[in-house]
């Protein structure tokens, strides 16, 4: 197991845990782009969105169900932002499926 996110859920890296279910982990960002960035991460190793298949459709709802609560109680009630990063051309840097949540200030567009 080399995937830093799968050692960051097994315990292995120590993390700042915000939140846990069946399905996912989420924590706080070691070099945060915004006041509240957050990383929401599936259990399950999935390389990236590219690797999805349909068995993986309510694991991604459920990525984005957590963004909804996690931001609800970040008191981001003036809006936020979710990023999925795929690929080198997407600005992906840890193979590892995950969920950027952003927000604590106003976000531009376009954003990169």
């Amino acid at each position: 197991m080399d995937c830093i996110f799968c050692k960051i859920i097994a315990g292995i890296i120590p993390s700042k845990k915000l939140y846990e279910d069946d399905l996912a982990y989420a924590f706080a960002d070691i070099d945060p782009k915004a006041p509240v960035h957050l990383l929401i991460v599936p259990k399950k190793h999935i390389p990236s969105l590219a690797e999805i298949d349909t068995a993986d459709i309510a694991l991604l709802g459920n990525l984005h169900a957590v963004a909804k609560k996690l931001a609800a109680e970040q008191n981001l009630s003036g809006g936020y932002r979710t990023v999925v990063n795929t690929g080198a051309d997407g600005g992906q840097t840890v193979h590892h499926l995950h969920v950027h949540l952003l927000g604590g200030r106003p976000m531009h567009w376009p954003p990169g």
